[in-house]
Order: C-alpha cells, then sequence, then structure tokens
C-alpha cells in the first residue's frame, strides 16, 4: 500500500524527502529499500540511474594525462608510413580515392591535388614493428608501451569545431568537457587539489588558439570545470589572500561566507550556490598545496636529463609534462595539456620538425617516468591531435617543400597505460592514407573508451538538463575493446 501511495501521489519524492519525512534512521532505509528498491538504486531527481563518485565497474586507470597537439599533427610524417607517395609523387590524387569528401575552403578551388610524399624516413621499431618517423627519436624508443591507433576519424574539418568535438563530444560546444564529465562521474582523489587542470604550451607554428571553453563544466557545477595554470609567478590566478589579509582572516572570511551561502542555499535551492562555496574552499587549500606541486627543485638530476633541459623552463611542454606527471602522482583527476603550433597548411617540413622536437622527448620521458614509479598501469595517457592532414600538398609542391590542409577522414593518436594494450598497431588506412581501410575509431568511440578504462558506462555517465540526457558521446560510440588488454 505505502509502495502504491508513493507512486501515485508522491512522484515528486526524493530520498532526502522521503527519509526526512519519515523520520526513522535506518530503519527508514531499511524499510524503504523493500517497499520503494527505486528510490535508492542510484538514481536522483533528474531520473537518470546514476551516482556521482562511484565507478559502473572496476577500473583499470585512475587518471587521464591527455597530450594534446593542438592544431593537427601530420600522420604521415609521424606514424602512417606511405612509401606508395613516393612512386606517385606530384600526381594528382585519383578521384575514385576523394570521391565526393568534404574539403576546406582552403583547398577546394586548386586545379590540381598533387600527392606528397614524407620528406622523412621512417623505420620499424619494437615488437609491433611498427613504423615511426625518423623525426620521433625518443618516442621510437618506447614504442611497446604504446597502441598507436592510426585509423581515427572525425566529422569536423576546421580547428574549433574539431578541437570542441573532440573535448566535449559536441561541435557546438557549450557542453561539459571530458574532464568535467569524469569530475563529476569519479569525484574528487585529493581534496587539495581540483578534478581537472589545463596547462598550455606553444611551438614556434601557426598556433591555432585554445579557449576556456574545451575545458568548460557546462551545465555542471561549476565545480567540474578546468583550472588553468600558468607559468607566471602565480600558477592559478587570484589564489593568494589579499593585500592586509592573512590566513586566519581569511578562514574567519569564508566560515561567515559560507553561513550566508547556506541560508540563501536553504531558501532558493540552487545548487551553484554550494558549487561556489566549494570553490572558495578548494583555493583556499590549494595556497598549500599548488606551490609544492609546482616546485621541481627535489626532481633529481635523473628526471631532469629524461624530460630534457626544457624542462626547467617555466611554460614549455617538457615541464608541462614534468608537472603532469606530479599532479597526476597527487590524485589529480585528468590532466590535459595543449601543445599549439601543429597547423602546417605551408613550410612542413622546418615546422614540424621543431614541433617534434618540443614534444617528442618529454611526450617519451612521460611514460618512462610513470612507468618506473609504478603509475603507468594506473594512468591512462593520450597523446593526439583533432584530425590528420591530406595527403596531397596544399598549394605548390616541391621536392623540399610542401604544405598539408586539414584531412578528417583518418589520423594517428597513440594511447599508453591504464589498461591498453602495449606494443600495438590498432587500424589501417589505405595505400595514399586518404581513406580509413581497417577497424575505424570514431572520436566517440575514443571517449568511450577512456570513460571505459576509468569505470564508466559511456550510455550510462548522464545528466539531465533543459529536459533532455546528455552525455559525452551524444547518441553514439562504442568502447574500442580490441585495445583492451
Amino acid at each position: 500500500m505505502l509502495e502504491k501511495e508513493i507512486l501515485e501521489h508522491g512522484l515528486s519524492f526524493n530520498r532526502r524527502r522521503f527519509l526526512s519525512t519519515m523520520s526513522l534512521g535506518l530503519g527508514s532505509v531499511a524499510l524503504g529499500s523493500l517497499l520503494v528498491p527505486s528510490l535508492l538504486n542510484g538514481g536522483d531527481q533528474d531520473g537518470t540511474e546514476f551516482t556521482p563518485g562511484i565507478p559502473h565497474f572496476a577500473p583499470k586507470a585512475k587518471r587521464v594525462i591527455y597530450l594534446f597537439q593542438n592544431g593537427a599533427p601530420s600522420q604521415l610524417e609521424t606514424f602512417d608510413y606511405k612509401p606508395k607517395l613516393c612512386d606517385m609523387m606530384g600526381l594528382d590524387l585519383p578521384a575514385s580515392v576523394r570521391g565526393t569528401q568534404r574539403l576546406t575552403g582552403m583547398t577546394a578551388n586548386q586545379a590540381t591535388f598533387p600527392l606528397a610524399p614524407s620528406f622523412t624516413n621512417f623505420k620499424q621499431y619494437g615488437q609491433s614493428g611498427a613504423w615511426i618517423s625518423d623525426i620521433m627519436p625518443y618516442t621510437s624508443k618506447i614504442v611497446d608501451d604504446i597502441c598507436i591507433i592510426r585509423s581515427m576519424y572525425t566529422e569536423a574539418i576546421n580547428h574549433d569545431p574539431a578541437l570542441t568535438f573532440f573535448q566535449t563530444g559536441s561541435q557546438q560546444g557549450n557542453r561539459p568537457s571530458m574532464g568535467s564529465w569524469l569530475s563529476y562521474g569519479l569525484g574528487n582523489e585529493n581534496k587539495n587539489l581540483p578534478d581537472f587542470t589545463v596547462l598550455l604550451s606553444r611551438g614556434i607554428g601557426n598556433g591555432q588558439g585554445v579557449y576556456s571553453k574545451l575545458w568548460s563544466n557546462g551545465f555542471l557545477d561549476s565545480i567540474h570545470q578546468g583550472v588553468q595554470f600558468s607559468k607566471g609567478e602565480d600558477p592559478v590566478l587570484y589564489l593568494r589572500d589579499p593585500e592586509g589579509m592573512d590566513r586566519k582572516e581569511r578562514r574567519e572570511m569564508l566560515d561567515h561566507l559560507a553561513e550566508l551561502n547556506d541560508l540563501s542555499y536553504q531558501e532558493f535551492g540552487d545548487p551553484e550556490i554550494s558549487a561556489k562555496v566549494k570553490q572558495y574552499e578548494m583555493a583556499y587549500r590549494m595556497q598549500t598545496a599548488v606551490p609544492e606541486v609546482m616546485d621541481l627543485s627535489k626532481e633529481s638530476d635523473d628526471i631532469i636529463k629524461l624530460y630534457g633541459p626544457d624542462c626547467l623552463v617555466p611554460g614549455t611542454f617538457a615541464a608541462n609534462c614534468l608537472l603532469a606527471r606530479k599532479l597526476s602522482e597527487n590524485g589529480v583527476r585528468f590532466v590535459q595539456l595543449y601543445h599549439q603550433g601543429w597547423d602546417q597548411h605551408g613550410n612542413l617540413p622546418f615546422e614540424i620538425q621543431s614541433q617534434a622536437k618540443d614534444t617528442d622527448q618529454a611526450s617519451a620521458a612521460l611514460i618512462t617516468d610513470l612507468k618506473q614509479r609504478g603509475l603507468l598501469d594506473e594512468t591512462l595517457v593520450i597523446w593526439g591531435g583533432e584530425f590528420g592532414r591530406t595527403c596531397y600538398s596544399q598549394g605548390k609542391l616541391t621536392i623540399d617543400n610542401y604544405g598539408r590542409d586539414h584531412h578528417p577522414r583518418c589520423f594517428s593518436i597513440w594511447m599508453a597505460g591504464g589498461g591498453i594494450k602495449p606494443g600495438m598497431v590498432y587500424g589501417e588506412t589505405d595505400e595514399l592514407g586518404y581513406n580509413v581501410q581497417k577497424n575505424p575509431v570514431h572520436v566517440h568511440d575514443f571517449q568511450a573508451t577512456v570513460l571505459n578504462q576509468l569505470g564508466l558506462d559511456h550510455e550510462k555517465l548522464v545528466y539531465k538538463h533543459m529536459g533532455r540526457r546528455f552525455r559525452l558521446t551524444d547518441v553514439s560510440g562504442k568502447v574500442v575493446r580490441d585495445i583492451i588488454s
């Protein structure tokens, strides 16, 4: 009878109201679980069947370090060896290969599409025999620790929507980023540091911009947004106590502010009020934790040598990789690095070598460092950009110079640790590197796989907003089981 009465007349009941109304403590919990199981099954008021902070199943990874190569590195100069291009240099891309696929406005009006072989050589490395470019000598040494996916593809053909698609699952933006979803889904591991941090660096090439919407919390509580760390004297802006206020006064001020906000929350019930209080408290605790994490003076000479001398220069990719390891080992759930400068529409041979020099040693060092500390198994590391580059030249092709346009149809990334099979090459492209030929991996498949490794079912990690249930993978995506150990 009680279950029938609640279902007929109490559809607005949530767990809090049910227990407070019954006022019988643990007895009410037991009775409620027997009479109305749905009240205690992890669902909340919005109808989603998910309890934040509890994974759906045992995770293989605890944390993610995402080395995002902003601007889209050419797979043809890094991980996807295409000797056929040498035989066909200067010949027009066959119409049968290109088909009706979309082109950017930068090459759509070209009269021809001359095929451009890579200026660099490739060799095979490791037990997998993976082909790695000569511009990636350090990555070639860790090839047995990484899984190279050569069959990635996306729907976006320009930087802004492609970047946004990778990070939020939508090309339009205003959605929570991947790091925010993980913060929401798994909760905090270190109460003195944020769940999600962002580090920026830049090479010498054409630096496509990055913007705060890439680490936005979207419609999730603001406590889940990414916190950007800078290279300046203050790694996190506005973290210091105001002039004329000491720590004790700051503590008293926050206590009084929390009391006022609690009164507002009781009156209006706006969850952002509680989220704001949590942010104030996090900022207070970070005043001690952040300087300690950002201090590299205690790193050994061997570690400095491993990452290279640039790791002591604030704001470089190498320094950010070393900081990413420190943040991760201190419990930061998602560390996102953006390295700008991979957009080589022209002068590719020179610029991509510079980008590789900036990133290759430190990327490999991060894997080695995590492995020797026993942290690689529980840390998922990702390296890659937002799309690939064309196998034909944008503009004039010469023997020693050329450029490549955007190409969403196929590109390469690599993943390591966190339950991903090491020493593996997955997927294939055609002999010209224009289309995926075997085992395609869509962006949503990639996102579903990342969530899976952290114990989250991408179809169940849901948040109801404005009457619709949203998820990172939107309405598609499948876990790539073949690359999971």
